[in-house]
């Protein structure tokens, strides 16, 4: 669902009012196709009386509609209850900034299907994991809901539109689940202060009900730091979890105990990767390092401060780290600085990649590096820098990337990219965009 801003405003209040009003409008739109004459927007509203109104919300199902009596232009069509109920989402809006799922009202399907389409179009999507047998997709959004999509059914030469919908949708955190990833039996979801644990069996049953949920141990018992950043450690069976205490927790999978903190970053950490050739674990945060970590001593054993080196540096989107891969004794990282080609043993940027917008999520795959952030493009590198393709997809920013490479599933080898808005893009391979699936 898409929507442009027909009238602005110097008050940034009223330019967001503007811009909110025609997306509610859109809404409307596609929820009731059944409306032979869905009213457009008055040419006679000016951005001044915009900024005059009390409470826009008012306006949102009522004056939206122009000039004269708005009930006496709508009754007939059947479209003034429609709008009514537009009115209140858009005043839910307004007061909250987006609209939690438990909020949708229960009493009106009409009501109901209008909630749903507002929460879709201001959807984002965080996070992905892929399913032990490798058939199944989860993805997590901004309403603390999971939704698990059948890969193998999407991809079916038999494929119909609801094979694209997901087989199960479930309320897993009463906020974003921002990171997810997959052990052999079990999905492990994080998001404010927690982790939890699910059976893939189960949830492909419909029975979503969590195993067990963790909290670290936190510095003082108000603080509720979003987890970020979720990494296995298949070795060890322990799961390392990083977020907005600026700090690296260890919990053993086990006896699900918190076995260490690994502390040395200054600010909110995004993104952790695992050196599998070596027990080290890279972390990237909000003060511009990068920080490697020797599990057997739980110390940091090398920083590199990639805003400080001049050919990385921009200053004007600021120092962060927002995304980092590893490869052996290579590793990329991205964010604020440019997207840039390390060797870890010199600490020496080999290669900046040409890219002006900052990166959200980068990973190696055979010779490539593959990359994504602002912009609706997933990005393929050669390792010398050069921009081998670039393939779009339908988000207007992209998240997050996950590459489905379970052996026990060949026909399902696929490429998923998520972000902002309520689709996954599904890519076959790396040349085009094959399909999306729905959340």
């Amino acid at each position: 669902m898409e929507s442009s801003c027909l009238y602005t405003s110097s008050s940034n209040c009223d330019g967001i009012f503007c811009e909110l009003h025609l997306t509610v409008e859109e809404a409307g739109r596609r929820v009731l196709g059944a409306c032979s004459e869905v009213p457009e927007a008055s040419p006679r509203l000016a951005p001044s009386s915009v900024s005059s109104w009390s409470r826009p919300w008012d306006c949102m199902g009522k004056c939206w509609l122009g000039a004269g009596p708005p009930q006496k232009r709508a009754e007939k069509s059947g479209q003034w209850e429609a709008w009514q109920v537009l009115g209140e989402a858009g005043r839910s809006l307004w007061m909250g900034g987006f609209i939690h799922p438990r909020q949708a009202s229960s009493s009106s399907s009409l009501q109901t299907e209008v909630f749903q389409a507002l929460q879709r179009l201001h959807m984002t999507i965080f996070s992905q994991s892929v399913s032990p047998c490798g058939k199944f997709l989860a993805a997590g959004n901004n309403y603390g809901q999971i939704a698990i999509f059948s890969l193998s059914a999407a991809l079916s030469s038999e494929a119909k539109e609801e094979s694209k919908k997901p087989v199960v949708t479930f309320q897993a955190h009463d906020g974003p689940v921002y990171s997810m990833v997959s052990t052999d039996r079990h999905l492990l979801s994080a998001g404010d202060g927690e982790v939890k644990a699910w059976l893939w069996a189960e949830m492909l049953k419909k029975g979503c009900k969590e195993l067990w949920h963790r909290q670290p141990p936190y510095r003082t018992s108000l603080e509720v730091p979003e987890i970020n950043a979720l990494l296995l450690v298949p070795k060890e069976n322990s799961l390392i979890l990083a977020g907005g205490d600026c700090q690296l927790h260890t919990m053993d999978l086990e006896t699900g105990t918190f076995t260490r903190v690994l502390r040395g970053h200054t600010d909110y950490i995004h993104c952790l990767a695992l050196r599998e050739r070596s027990p080290e674990v890279l972390s990237g945060g909000e003060d511009g390092a990068v920080r490697l970590w020797d599990l057997r001593t739980a110390k940091e054993v090398q920083t590199i401060e990639v805003y400080k080196h001049e050919e990385c540096s921009r200053p004007h989107n600021g120092r962060w780290i927002g995304c980092l891969a590893t490869d052996s004794d290579w590793m990329v990282c991205g964010g604020g600085p440019a997207l840039t080609l390390w060797h870890l043993r010199s600490s020496t940027p080999t290669t900046v990649f040409p890219i002006r917008a900052p990166q959200k999520h980068v990973t190696f795959y055979q010779d490539l590096i593959l990359s994504a952030g602002q912009g609706r493009c997933v990005n393929q590198w050669q390792l010398s820098g050069e921009l081998k393709a670039q393939v779009p997809g339908s988000s207007p920013g992209l998240l997050s990337l996950s590459l489905n490479q379970q052996p026990a599933a060949p026909e399902c080898k696929v490429l998923t990219a998520a972000g902002n808005s309520c689709r996954v893009d599904v890519f076959t391979n790396l040349g085009y965009r094959a399909f999306s699936l729905s959340f």
